[in-house]
C-alpha cells in the first residue's frame, strides 16, 4: 500500500522532485530498510547522505535529502533545505490527513510499556499505529507520524525528553486527543533543578492536546497538583488514576503473583477486576491508566479489560523467561527477568519489588536453596544526587528478600559498599567483566533480575545468562 507518492511528499515538505515514485514506508536506517521505503538522510552520529546510494541499492523507493549525493539519480530524490525539518513536515502532514484518534504518552518511567499496553488494548477495538521501538525524541516522534497510514483508527505516540523544552513541540506535532503522564520520578536530574521541574516538563504534553481533549494523570504523586493544574489549562476533561482516595480510576487491591498481577479497583463509578500477565504493582497501575485512556476514547470496557490481560512486556522491559540448564533433566532451570533497557530510582525500585516477590525453587542445584539474585548497573543523568540515590537502594524495603546483589559501574559501587556483607555479590566496572562471571554465579532454582541504564550495556549480561541455556533432548534446538 502506498504511504507517500512523490507528489504528496513534495507538497508536505515543500521539497523538489525530479521523478515519480511511490513509497510504502519511511526509514532512517539502511540496516533495516525495506524495499519501497523512503530513506531519510538525517545527520546524527554520521551523515545519512553518505548512505543514500546504499539505501537505494537496497530497494528504497527514494531518499529525502538536502543535497544530491555524488552518483545518485536525482529522479529518486526529494530535496529539501533541511532534512530534519523535512521529516517534521512529513509527520505533520501525516497527522493532518489521518482519521485516527491519537494518544500521547509520557512519563519518567513506563512510557514504552504503557505504549505497548495501549497498542494491545486499542488493537482489540480497531487498527492501531505505534512505533515498534522507543521512538520518542526529536526525530522519533516525526518518524512515527510520517509512517502513519491515513486510515488507521488509533495512533499511540510516545514522547520523551532529556532537557527542558522538548516535550511541548513534539506534543503540538502529534496533536493527541488524549495525553497521559505515567509517573514523574527522579530521572534526567542533571538537566533539571528539581522533581517539580521534571513534572512541569512532563505536563507540557497537554499543550498539544486537540480542542476537547482529555488529560490522564497519575494522582498518587507529590507533584500531581502540578500535573493537574497544567492539565486543566489545556484539557476539556482531566482523569486521574492511582491508589489515592478520590482518584477517578482507583486501585483498591493489588495481588502480585509469580507470573501475573491481579488488581481490583473502581472506574466508571463501578467496581472493576483486571489482570496483567506480568508481576509488578507498577504494571497494574499503568494498566489502570490505560483503562482510563480507553474510557476517554469511548471504548468498550469489557473488551479493554480482556485485551489488557493479553499484554506481555517486550525484551529488556521486565520480560520473564525460563533458562533450561540441562537437556535431559528439564526441571533444572533458572528464571531470568530481563529489564536491562533502562533504569532510574523509580523503575529500579519497582523491579526490585518484582524480584522480591518471585519464587525461587529449592534443592535443584549446587546451592541448597534457590536465590533471588540481581545484576544492576549505574543509573544515569541523576545530577548532584546521583551518589546518594545509588547508596539509598541498600535501604529499599525489597532488599530484605533479595539474596545477592551484583553491581556494575562506578556509581553502583556506592551501593555495593553500602550493602551488608551477606548480600554483597561482585562489583565490576563494566558489563563485559560481569557477563564473564555469570556461569559461575548462578544455579538451578535461582530467579535473576538484570537492570541498568541503556549505556551500561547490561544486555550483555542478559545474553550471557541466555547462553547458559540448552535445548531439551530430542528437541529441534
Amino acid at each position: 500500500m502506498t504511504l507517500w507518492t512523490a507528489k504528496d511528499a513534495a507538497a508536505a515538505t515543500g521539497g523538489r522532485i525530479a521523478g515519480n515514485w511511490d513509497a510504502n514506508g519511511v526509514s532512517i536506517d539502511t540496516r533495516t530498510i525495506a524495499p519501497g521505503d523512503l530513506f531519510v538522510a538525517l545527520k546524527a552520529a554520521r551523515d545519512g547522505h553518505d548512505f543514500v546510494a546504499q539505501a537505494l541499492a537496497n530497494g528504497a523507493a527514494a531518499a529525502l535529502v538536502s543535497r544530491v549525493p555524488e552518483g545518485v539519480d536525482p529522479a529518486r530524490l526529494l530535496v529539501v533545505d533541511d532534512v530534519q525539518a523535512g521529516l517534521e513536515r512529513l509527520g505533520e502532514a501525516a497527522r493532518a490527513r489521518t482519521r485516527a484518534q491519537v494518544v500521547g504518552v509520557t512519563g519518567s518511567v513506563g512510557k514504552t510499556s504503557t505504549k505497548e499496553m495501549l497498542r494491545t488494548v486499542l488493537g482489540a477495538q480497531g487498527t492501531v499505529h505505534a512505533a515498534e521501538k522507543s521512538y520518542n525524541n526529536h526525530w522519533g516522534v516525526p518518524l512515527t507520524l510520517a509512517r502513519m497510514p491515513a486510515d488507521v483508527d488509533f495512533a499511540v505516540i510516545e514522547i520523551g525528553m532529556n532537557h527542558p523544552g522538548e516535550i511541548a513541540p513534539l506534543s503540538r506535532m502529534a496533536r493527541p486527543h488524549v495525553a497521559m503522564v505515567t509517573i514523574v520520578a527522579p530521572a534526567h536530574l542533571a538537566a533539571f533543578d528539581s522533581i517539580e521541574g521534571i513534572a512541569r516538563e512532563k505536563g507540557a504534553i497537554f499543550e498539544g492536546l486537540e480542542p476537547g481533549g482529555t488529560a490522564v494523570i497519575n494522582g498518587d504523586l507529590d507533584v500531581s497538583p502540578i500535573l493537574a493544574e497544567m492539565a486543566a489549562a489545556h484539557a476539556a476533561q482531566v482523569i486521574d488514576f492511582g491508589e489515592a482516595a478520590g482518584t477517578h480510576h482507583r486501585l483498591t487491591e493489588v495481588t502480585v503473583g509469580d507470573t501475573c498481577t491481579v488488581a481490583q479497583g473502581r472506574a466508571w463509578r463501578t467496581p472493576i477486576l483486571f489482570k496483567v500477565a506480568v508481576p509488578g504493582r507498577h504494571f497494574a497501575l499503568n494498566g489502570l491508566g490505560v483503562l482510563a485512556v480507553a474510557h476517554a476514547l469511548g471504548l468498550d470496557r469489557a473488551l479493554a479489560i480482556a485485551a489488557l490481560g493479553r499484554w506481555h512486556p517486550g525484551a529488556g522491559r521486565g520480560q520473564r523467561e525460563v533458562i533450561l540448564l540441562d537437556p535431559v533433566e528439564t526441571h533444572l532451570s533458572l528464571e531470568l527477568i530481563d529489564d536491562a533497557y533502562n533504569a532510574n530510582p523509580a523503575s529500579l525500585g519497582a523491579s526490585l519489588e518484582v524480584l522480591a516477590g518471585a519464587r525461587p525453587r529449592d534443592g535443584l542445584g549446587r546451592v541448597a536453596h534457590g536465590r533471588r539474585i540481581c545484576y544492576i548497573g549505574d543509573m544515569k543523568e541523576l545530577g548532584r544526587e546521583e551518589i546518594a540515590l545509588h547508596r539509598a537502594l541498600a535501604d529499599h524495603p525489597s532488599m530484605r528478600d533479595i539474596d545477592v546483589v551484583h553491581c556494575v559501574g562506578p556509581l553502583m559501587r556506592e551501593l555495593w559498599r553500602a550493602l551488608p556483607q551477606e548480600k554483597r555479590g561482585h562489583w565490576t566496572e563494566s558489563s563485559d567483566k560481569m557477563a564473564a562471571r555469570v556461569r559461575h554465579d548462578l544455579d538451578a532454582g535461582d530467579v535473576v533480575l538484570v537492570k541498568g541504564s541503556l549505556s551500561m550495556a547490561l544486555a550483555r549480561v542478559v545474553d550471557a545468562i541466555r547462553r547458559m541455556g540448552v535445548s531439551p533432548a530430542g528437541g529441534n534446538g
